[in-house]
């Protein structure tokens, strides 16, 4: 792209992505830019996932500069684990004010919808993610450990008790740092649910290098999880909580949903924990706040249920987005070069396999929960290119008797991508979204570039696709609609009560101007043979002859 625009020039090169690449996979370059693309989606029953998919361009050399080794393998050949970050405080305040617009612009204004996508590292800072993420996977190690076993620490249910046992084999129960330790650990009846007070680490000023110390078994002392950190890394973590606070309040008073994008496994862990803690905080009444689950991975089932499972017994609404995965190649790259286990699973089948496997147990929870007459406190975005997978979705949901009114399981596919799929679905009726990226157009074609990079085992699948484009295209050549932009029909659920309402206050109407026009008859009809009455009686008067002959009328 950078040799077409040196040969043609800034402008011409506008005009010729606005006619290909960005035209078709983007709405706009604002949000009074993407209202017809809106407009359109909204007549065929599909509501817009909003994103404003601005993304820094840096070469390999930069990329290699600006990583450090522990986490990454930036030499050559291993391009493609490339990552897009967002350095300073500034940069991060600046994306919060444009994701903050994005909510204002979704809550209504443009059009009637509730979601917006929010990549969560363009507001956070990478290292501290990273270093948030590295305590989460020693955190585990840890309770493994101590009790045995493996898995989230919310897996085991182990009691507080049971903790102290150890301790005290360990000689250090009485230590003041482990008391304090003990007190603030996260349990219920089944259990310790986080070793740490997340809660307070979300909403309170709480030092990190400081909160995360454990006692050591065998040294017999409290360690440190992690490392400690400078004044101006602690006032980065409270400014990172404190903007996506503010933007989790902003979408909860707006009404509109939020879904935090997934990332690299050395940042997942830092991102699903602080996602979830902004659940447990807003997600009281409705799902506002979805995590995504990338189903490419081997541990996608173990995370979702894990994840179900703590928002079950932290009593908060769970809502998800299911994922194929988007760095399939990075993650590979990345696990050779440093030589550790490939966290992805085999295969294309094998992913599906994962994808259906998680589905279907957000689905059990879900039925469980309609068996037993509770709120359905679990909400599912399927957001798949796979038509088989859309397919299974729809199959589990009759199944289990989910209705598409039920607003529980919803659809999303990207925009210029399957539309066979997405259309037919809001047409139906279905909760139907497509995936709205705007910006301009020099910012977002780093975005475009890495999304034809990820999704290019999509495109070599996309067969069905492309035969259904060249019949339509045969189609329109035959019937002389080369030119033609079709319409839709959807009427949303609101506007067909009142539409029902309006028919039956107009057949109301009707019904009572007919018995109003019967009752005038009826009246001139009785002053009609109250006449002839009147006459009649006057006439035998007259006569003089009471013999009369009944008068027939």
């Amino acid at each position: 792209m950078k040799i077409t625009r040196a040969i043609v020039g800034d402008y011409f090169f506008k005009v010729l992505m606005k006619g290909t690449f960005y035209g078709h996979f983007v709405a706009g370059e604002d949000t009074i830019a993407i209202r017809p693309t809106l407009e359109r989606l909204r007549s065929f029953g599909v509501k817009p996932i909003l994103d404003y998919s601005v993304e820094e361009d840096i070469s390999q050399e930069e990329a290699e500069r600006r990583e450090v080794e522990s986490f990454a393998d930036r030499r050559y050949k291993v391009q493609s684990a490339r990552t897009y970050f967002y350095l300073n405080e500034a940069q991060c305040e600046r994306n919060l004010d444009v994701f903050q617009e994005c909510l204002e612009k979704v809550s209504g204004k443009i059009v009637i919808t509730s979601r917006a996508l929010c990549k969560i590292i363009y507001i956070l800072q990478y290292m501290i993610l990273l270093q948030l993420s590295e305590v989460i996977m020693r955190t585990r190690q840890y309770m493994a450990d101590v009790v045995g076993g493996g898995g989230n620490v919310l897996t085991h249910h182990v009691l507080p008790e049971e903790l102290e046992k150890k301790f005290e084999q360990a000689h250090m129960l009485k230590d003041a740092p482990v008391q304090k330790f003990l007190d603030k650990i996260t349990y219920d009846k089944e259990g310790v649910i986080h070793l740490f007070p997340w809660s307070g680490i979300i909403d309170e000023n709480q030092q990190l290098s400081e909160t995360f110390r454990v006692p050591d078994l065998k040294s017999g002392r409290m360690v440190r999880l992690l490392t400690q950190l400078t004044p101006k890394e602690e006032e980065m973590f409270r400014n990172m909580i404190r903007r996506i606070d503010s933007l989790c309040k902003m979408a909860t008073d707006l009404d509109v949903r939020i879904m935090v994008d997934a990332e690299q496994t050395y940042f997942q862990p830092a991102i699903t924990r602080i996602t979830l803690e902004m659940m447990r905080k807003y997600n009281q009444n409705k799902a506002v706040i979805f995590n995504t689950y990338q189903c490419y991975l081997k541990n996608a089932y173990k995370e979702a249920t894990t994840d179900l499972e703590q928002a079950k017994r932290q009593n908060f609404f769970f809502g998800a987005k299911l994922v194929r995965g988007a760095y399939l190649e990075q993650e590979r790259a990345r696990a050779a070069a440093l030589g550790y286990p490939d966290p992805t699973n085999n295969s294309f089948d094998s992913t599906t396999e994962m994808y259906h496997q998680t589905l279907t147990e957000c689905l059990r929870r879900i039925q469980d929960l309609k068996d037993k007459g509770e709120e359905k406190k679990i909400a599912i975005m399927v957001a798949s290119h796979n038509e088989h997978t859309v397919r299974f979705a729809i199959e589990k949901m009759k199944e289990i008797g989910i209705l598409p009114e039920d607003k529980v399981i919803c659809f999303g596919q990207l925009l210029g991508m399957c539309d066979y799929i997405t259309f037919p679905l809001g047409q139906a009726g279905y909760s139907a979204y497509k995936y709205i990226p705007y910006g301009p157009i020099n910012e977002v074609l780093p975005y475009l570039s890495r999304r034809a990079h990820e999704n290019k085992g999509i495109l070599k699948k996309i067969k069905k696709e492309k035969r259904l484009l060249l019949s339509e295209i045969g189609r329109r050549i035959t019937n002389g609609q080369i030119i033609y932009t079709p319409k839709g029909n959807y009427t949303p659920e609101i506007d067909r009560t009142k539409i029902k309402k309006k028919r039956k206050n107009k057949l109301l109407r009707v019904n009572l101007m007919k018995k109003a026009h019967l009752r005038k008859e009826e009246k001139i009809i009785k002053k009609v043979l109250n006449k002839i009455i009147k006459k009649s009686y006057q006439i035998i008067l007259k006569s003089n002859n009471f013999s009369f002959n009944i008068i027939s009328f």
